[in-house]
């Protein structure tokens, strides 16, 4: 895959982005994730979405060691994590509710456990993962550019921010930030009404799309909307010859979104990436889109 630019001012990333963001303490086999890291790479997906509570907050050690242990170089490898939702788990007694937290001194502790789970001196995006109201953004920001002048983080992100968040955030910082993630698919097109993919081109940034295919529910819902969609989607499959899946994704590229895989399945995986080589036509863009909107 060829590698394309995150923003005006970001690093290069594989088109299709793999993040781990589904993975509970039950997906966290050693073979397991060999198995979806190779199977990556082999596509050309060489950038990867971390978080400190991902697995069970265990998913970056996991990951750490199996790269280390394939001599990957690290130059070779894009790699996000992020900091700023907190959840309950038994390896952290203290924290009792899920909650935000993107105060200054956890987001800089979480990052600094990060790399050395991820067994690297820096990540390539560190982000904040959804905007806690009540922390002291000047703190915040502060704390991010200390993070980027340091070395440690060589861009900064968000997620799920609201186009007001971002703007907020934004005016506090004098660096600039890279992507948001927000989800986008064709069962939740709620980011092209709120102005969130307006915004960041505005911002020249490619925003990642979170579940691109609705957590499987494209392909495997039976309520109204999702049969509508798919059934659209298979007719359209056979102009393109192209499994439907692929063509749901083609409709997010469509919008210069980057998909963020969240899958284990390994066909699903191999059906997002194949995305990248339909030119979905205008109308038939519109034909999909028009399809989310009936009632």
């Amino acid at each position: 895959m060829q590698k394309i630019y995150l923003s005006d001012s970001g690093p290069k990333v594989s088109p299709a982005i793999y993040g781990f963001y589904r993975w509970s303490d039950e997906d966290l086999s050693q073979h397991k994730m060999e198995s979806i890291l190779n199977l990556c790479l082999e596509l050309g997906v060489n950038t990867f979405d971390h978080a400190d509570v991902y697995g069970g907050y265990h998913c970056e050690e996991l990951f750490g060691k199996i790269i280390k242990s394939k001599a990957l170089k690290r130059e070779d490898l894009v790699l996000f994590t992020k900091a700023g939702y907190v959840t309950p788990h038994y390896s952290h007694p203290d924290i009792k509710v899920p909650h935000y937290n993107s105060s200054g001194t956890h987001l800089l502790n979480s990052l600094d456990r990060s790399l050395k789970q991820l067994q690297t001196d820096y990540v390539d995006v560190f982000l904040v993962n959804n905007l806690d109201p009540i922390s002291d953004l000047e703190e915040t920001a502060r704390t991010l550019e200390k993070i980027k002048s340091s070395g440690k983080a060589k861009n900064i992100g968000i997620v799920n921010f609201s186009v007001f968040q971002h703007q907020l955030l934004s005016s506090y910082l004098r660096i600039p930030i890279v992507t948001n993630h927000i989800e986008l698919n064709l069962l939740n097109t709620t980011a092209l009404d709120n102005g969130q993919i307006d915004y960041s081109k505005q911002r020249y940034m490619r925003p990642l799309a979170t579940s691109p295919l609705a957590e499987g529910r494209i392909a495997e819902s039976s309520d109204r909307v999702p049969l509508r969609v798919r059934g659209k989607l298979e007719e359209l499959s056979k102009k393109y010859d192209v499994h439907f899946e692929s063509l749901a994704i083609a409709w997010l590229v469509k919008l210069g979104a980057l998909p963020l895989i969240g899958t284990t399945n390994e066909n699903r995986i191999r059906n997002i990436v194949s995305a990248f080589d339909i030119n979905l036509e205008h109308q038939d863009w519109y034909d999909l889109y028009n399809c989310t909107k009936q009632s």
